[in-house]
């Protein structure tokens, strides 16, 4: 007996968005997900009273009856039960699969290991300020299909896309496409870099136009319409950083745009973020002056670098939001050659099998201290291997102790963990309200 059933795997934020779009089609779907008591369950039977769900266990008997799977980012294709389904040839889709199939107008569609949500919303803020109609989200804020429901008729789609997301997505078809970097990261997951990396290029299939890092190999790709960005001179058609005088400036090739010193957050893993938004929007058409006037007043993410205080002279910031290594190497680099003083860096958390020799450079070069917390803490402390001084801390409070009998006027104290939160925290948003919350209580 044929079957035209959707089952969807996962029932969380990004399996609620796929249940409610699949009601508004109109077309029959089951759930499946391997928790007995997932988070959303509640909310999911009142939305959805008579739908099918089945849990506790992701080899269910219904997918007997699936017509196709559509399977959450956080779930790999290479799960048993899923592999298996793919074995008998049941297609294995994911929620940007179902938006680009359905979507009508322009995607502009945002990948890379860091800086993607700075970047995602630094350009739908300049998409807005060139006066078109924008919905934003994806991987950051609003699930895609939420996105779709919510608004048709928009000019634009900015999303922010996962390697997790691209795994199941074949027909999206962005206006402009980028990897802004690709540094190792949930190597739990992946078998290699390599692997990661493919899955990240995946943004790039059936685009109109790809921006590519220039100073980072591993996002480039053959295509016939491609601009670059870059923290070196640019050459022709080129995003870069021109010096004139003693100015360094965004630049378009040989055109300067903006003096560095207009931008409200320091540090050039930054720039680099500028640069890519200029790169993007230029790809989209955009105008000029619109995109710098965004540039000269977007104050930065939270959890992303964020300044929380500066007290007797030193500065506390926030980069929960540093899960990975890459990220937590240009946080340490962008601010360290910012500053006249040293960095005091909190790490730690769950590392997801990361190698973190890579920080080293950068904290010999700018750190005085490294305070380190939760699962990883004993790892990095065996990378470090007394090249800088280190102390554990068993809680966030105990480490910002640590840090303010550290730190001297000048310094700059970081959290940027390199981990995950979930050892300590409910999620990074959290790792950061509870750092906030401490140092906004220091005497």
């Amino acid at each position: 007996m044929s079957s035209n059933l959707s089952i969807i795997v996962g029932l969380g934020a990004t399996g609620l968005s796929c249940a409610r779009f699949l009601r508004a089609e109109g077309k029959p779907f089951a759930v499946v997900d391997s928790r007995s008591a997932p988070a959303q369950l509640e909310t999911f039977r009142q939305a959805f009273p008579i739908v099918e769900v089945e849990l506790g266990n992701l080899d269910a008997p219904i997918f007997e009856r699936a017509s196709e799977i559509i399977l959450s980012p956080g779930i790999a294709l290479r799960e048993p039960a899923i592999a298996k389904q793919i074995e008998r040839g049941i297609p294995v889709i994911g929620d940007i699969e179902l938006f680009a199939r359905s979507v009508k107008k322009p995607v502009i569609a945002i990948t890379g290991t860091n800086a993607k949500s700075t970047v995602t919303t630094l350009v739908a803020e300049m998409t807005k300020a060139a006066g078109k109609k924008t919905e934003v989200g994806g991987n950051l804020g609003v699930p895609a299909l939420d996105l779709l429901l919510h608004d048709k008729d928009a000019d634009v789609f900015v999303l922010e896309l996962s390697s997790f997301q691209l795994e199941t997505t074949y027909s999206l078809k962005p206006v402009v496409a980028t990897v802004l970097n690709v540094t190792p990261d949930h190597m739990d997951r992946y078998d290699t870099l390599a692997d990661y990396q493919a899955a990240k290029q995946r943004v790039y299939q059936n685009c109109e136009t790809a921006v590519c890092n220039l100073d980072d190999a591993l996002t480039d790709i053959h295509h016939q319409s491609k601009i670059y960005f870059t923290l070196q001179e640019p050459r022709m058609h080129e995003f870069g950083l021109r010096r004139s005088g003693k100015e360094l400036y965004l630049a378009h090739g040989a055109d300067l745009l903006l003096p560095i010193q207009e931008l409200p957050v320091a540090g050039r893993h930054y720039q680099a973020n500028a640069l890519a938004a200029l790169a993007i929007g230029y790809a989209f058409g955009l105008d000029m002056d619109a995109m710098l006037q965004v540039l000269r007043t977007f104050p930065g993410l939270p959890h992303r670098c964020q300044l929380v205080r500066n007290r007797r002279g030193i500065k506390w910031y926030n980069d929960s939001k540093g899960t990975n290594v890459g990220a937590t190497q240009a946080a340490i680099e962008g601010l360290g050659e910012a500053i006249s003083g040293k960095l005091i860096l909190i790490a730690g958390g769950i590392g997801k099998n990361a190698d973190f020799s890579p920080l080293l450079p950068a904290m010999e070069k700018y750190t005085r201290h490294v305070v380190l917390i939760g699962e990883a803490s004993r790892e990095l402390a065996d990378m470090i291997h007394g090249r800088v001084p280190i102390s554990f801390a068993a809680t966030m409070d105990e480490a910002v102790q640590r840090c303010d009998a550290v730190a001297q006027p000048g310094d700059c104290v970081l959290l940027s963990p390199a981990c995950a939160s979930f050892d300590m925290f409910k999620n990074f948003e959290h790792r950061g309200q509870v750092f906030t919350e401490v140092v906004e209580k220091l005497h």
